[in-house]
């Protein structure tokens, strides 16, 4: 609407326009699973996310080009007009993003991937370039409209756009290539047979400069969001908001009926009834998260059960919200998925039926720090300890931050008969009534974490935030009773 609008020219195809809308909206839904491949999700859900995702590319770039082309001849504009300069690196961001998109959506290419920043800088490229450019260029168009007047410096404008861009750039550009380094570090073995680089902190290490010249780009970006929003505080400041306008069309002058070609399969029709076509959409929609959300969810064969597999303690399951709230899942997945890097490295893959009890699931999405799905019982608790207190004092060179209030905070331990409860109703199978003499299951089972933790020179009570955080760790993974396979090279 506003591309047109600030051109000046009428847009290039309205038919297209038309099958673009319906066409996202319809085949979107079925591409969700592309974030979920080689993890715990039935293959037929994988693969058919793989193929709606590559259908993407045909109604994305329809649109895009529907954008550019409708610049035809207005394309000497864009050099002066900084609206149409933030517009078109909007929709070129936009044409990038839904074509990597679907690449990275094929099986052999998410492999190497899934996890990376190779998709932060994917996402950076839509949420800054498309969504950031297209409104700060619709904020420069209608900011004028509303406030009757000019927009207050177009050098302003200009200097914001190309300050912006620079900071896409800086941002983006650096994360793939950590993105790359990453995926080959992760899957590098050496001649002996053994992982290249099996320590994790060793990748990270390799990150750092991109890291930094990643916030550069960021601070970048921000200085010309700052000089944007200043520039149009003074455009509102030196006008007046119009805030109802009077209509002003022309009268429609009588005779036949004439189509010119905009009527699109009465398209014309459904756009004047919002209703209709607000449901039509919500149809649209529906039909594919019907097809993948129903099977997986009452067909028992989509998600074998493993009799091992126990539900969380009292103890854990405080220690799991702890985990969430402080965002541990933004660092590490809980998924270690079927390839011999990952196995050689974390130990035996995950399984669809380990996670039958986990409401939410963990499986993440990055890995700043390894996979965590079979650290149970790999080290100490004395380990786990230190390590939240000062991660560097057991990783040297770790970035991971301190959390030392969690020796420091009591759980809430009055909330914990509602989780049992709330877990029961989620159709976890603990005992009936389980929610009444939970607590006590609580600390006999957290008094044995803090005595073993005192044996090792380390007090702290058993109520504290660390004990359960600790329990929790202790027991992922470790419901399936498996010769761990990561191997370390020792010479």
């Amino acid at each position: 609407y506003f591309l047109p609008k600030a051109a000046n020219r009428p847009v290039y195809s309205y038919r297209l326009s038309i099958i673009h809308f319906w066409a996202l909206i319809f085949i979107y839904i079925w591409a969700g699973p592309h974030h979920l491949l080689y993890n715990a999700l039935p293959d037929w859900a994988q693969s058919l996310g793989m193929v709606f995702s590559l259908m993407l590319i045909a109604p994305s770039w329809g649109g895009m080009l529907n954008g550019l082309l409708t610049l035809r001849g207005a394309w000497d504009r864009v050099r002066q007009d900084p609206i149409l300069k933030f517009m078109v690196v909007a929709v070129t961001a936009y044409g990038m993003a839904t074509f990597e998109g679907p690449m990275l959506s094929i099986k052999s290419v998410n492999a190497l991937s899934h996890f990376t920043d190779w998709t932060i800088a994917h996402v950076h490229i839509g949420a800054l370039g498309w969504n950031g450019f297209l409104t700060f260029g619709v904020l420069y168009w209608i900011f004028p409209k509303i406030f009757r007047t000019k927009l207050h410096s177009i050098k302003l404008a200009n200097f914001h756009f190309w300050i912006g861009t620079l900071g896409i750039l800086f941002y983006a550009i650096p994360m793939y290539l950590a993105g790359i380094t990453q995926g080959l570090m992760w899957i590098q073995f050496n001649a002996d047979g053994y992982l290249q680089y099996p320590i994790f902190l060793e990748t990270v290490l390799q990150l750092i400069p991109m890291y930094m010249l990643r916030a550069f780009g960021g601070v970048l970006f921000l200085g010309g969001t700052i000089v944007g929003v200043y520039n149009l505080m003074k455009t509102a400041m030196a006008g007046n908001l119009l805030a109802d306008e009077a209509d002003s069309a022309p009268a429609l002058e009588a005779g036949p009926y004439v189509d010119h070609g905009k009527n699109v399969y009465g398209h014309r029709f459904l756009e004047s009834r919002p209703i209709q076509f607000s449901v039509l959409a919500v149809i649209a929609v529906a039909i594919g998260g019907a097809v993948e959300f129903i099977p997986t969810a009452l067909v028992e064969s989509n998600i074998p059960t493993i009799a091992s597999v126990k539900p969380y303690t009292p103890l854990e399951l405080e220690g799991r919200d702890i985990y969430i709230r402080e965002g541990c899942y933004t660092c590490h997945s809980q998924q270690v998925r079927p390839f011999r890097s990952e196995t050689e490295r974390y130990g035996e893959y995950s399984k669809p039926g380990e996670f039958v009890y986990d409401h939410p699931f963990q499986w993440g999405s990055k890995r700043l720090g390894p996979d965590l799905h079979r650290v149970g019982q790999k080290y100490p608790d004395a380990w786990h300890y230190n390590h939240m207190m000062d991660p560097r004092s057991m990783s040297p060179g770790s970035i991971m931050p301190r959390y030392p209030w969690l020796s420091e905070q009591d759980v809430n331990k009055e909330m914990t008969p509602g989780k049992i409860s709330a877990m029961t109703t989620l159709g976890v199978p603990y005992p009936d009534g389980y929610d009444q003499f939970a607590l006590k299951d609580y600390d006999t089972q957290a008094q044995q974490i803090a005595d073993g933790l005192s044996q090792n020179g380390i007090t702290v009570e058993k109520d504290k935030e660390i004990v359960a955080l600790i329990g929790y760790l202790q027991r992922l993974g470790t419901d399936i009773k498996m010769e761990r396979t990561a191997r370390v090279e020792t010479k």
